[in-house]
């Protein structure tokens, strides 16, 4: 038989693809499930063909044949010295029960009899994963939370058909998860197929941007406004976190764009993230006639030219 004919796939076809196909076709043709007269025989082959294209050696081997007329319904004809050269590389793979019964006499006298014992009816398969990227804002990601998500899974029906289920599930978010952690939940993906467990279901965390924070890993960053009046003073001012407002003293000679740490006070974790504060001095956008006149005082009373270092 024609194995590639047999999973409906083209002989360019990866890996994935070969399991893809034979996942669906498998649940069709199970003896259990299908009411087609020759469903066991298909089911029969269609694990044969498997388990040799999902064996990279196996199937190097086949294709090798394949020029050779084995599997194209023709006659075939083995290179010189087939036999002796495969005798000893293929004498160790094994054949179970519960993938599909005896082997056919074209596998039998190419690979050698794999089988062993004469099951064939018992078929089980594990279900596959689901991935869901999950949005948290960075007030969930810092305090953790309770959310309802609903995401799709996919089933086959007993004709083979690909089928749709949506999910709805309560799940909880830790404290201190980060953009592109996983946080993962057994046996919450696709159903498994006879007594196989269903797959698990993976939840692709993403903190989204916050209006004011930035987010980096754990740590986060913060500018924080500030008047020339409490830099030049070195004052203390009120910093916002996720724990409540902290007093921070502005350091001396303190410049725009200095940054202070603020060690633990970022994400939750082990180690926790820090908390960057950015100066960044701000005018008042109006002056009244004495406010300006106190700017003018100031000018005259200081003796200070920020730009007498650039020259050309």
């Amino acid at each position: 038989m024609d194995y590639y004919k047999v999973l409906e796939v083209g002989e360019d076809a990866t890996a994935d693809e070969i399991k893809k196909s034979y996942r669906v076709l498998a649940r069709k043709y199970h003896p259990d499930v299908s009411k087609d007269a020759d469903a066991e025989e298909k089911f029969k082959q269609l694990s044969e063909a498997y388990r040799v294209l999902k064996d990279k050696q196996k199937r190097a081997d086949y294709d090798e044949l394949r020029k050779y007329g084995g599997g194209s319904g023709g006659d075939f004809q083995a290179p010189p010295g087939w036999q002796q050269q495969t005798a000893g590389k293929n004498r160790n793979w094994q054949y179970t029960a519960d993938s599909g019964g005896q082997s056919s006499d074209f596998f039998s006298e190419i690979f050698g009899n794999q089988s062993r014992g004469s099951g064939g009816r018992h078929f089980s398969m594990h279900g596959e994963d689901v991935h869901y990227t999950l949005q948290v804002s960075l007030e969930e990601a810092f305090n953790g939370a309770q959310r309802e998500i609903s995401f799709q899974s996919q089933d086959v029906d007993r004709q083979g058909r690909p089928s749709a289920k949506t999910n709805n599930l309560n799940v909880t978010i830790p404290k201190g998860v980060v953009s592109g952690q996983q946080l993962r939940l057994r046996s919450k993906g696709n159903p498994g197929f006879g007594t196989g467990q269903p797959g698990d279901l993976y939840l692709e965390i993403e903190v989204k941007p916050h209006p004011h924070f930035a987010i980096e890993g754990r740590d986060l960053t913060l500018v924080l406004p500030v008047t020339p009046w409490e830099v030049a003073l070195g004052e203390a001012v009120e910093v916002p976190t996720f724990t409540g407002k902290i007093k921070v003293t502005i350091p001396d000679n303190a410049k725009a764009g200095q940054k202070i740490r603020l060690k633990g006070k970022g994400l939750p974790g082990k180690p926790p993230g820090n908390l960057f504060v950015v100066l960044q001095i701000v005018l008042p956008q109006k002056l009244s006639e004495e406010q300006k006149a106190l700017f003018a005082e100031m000018k005259n009373k200081f003796a200070f030219n920020p730009r007498e270092g650039i020259k050309v």
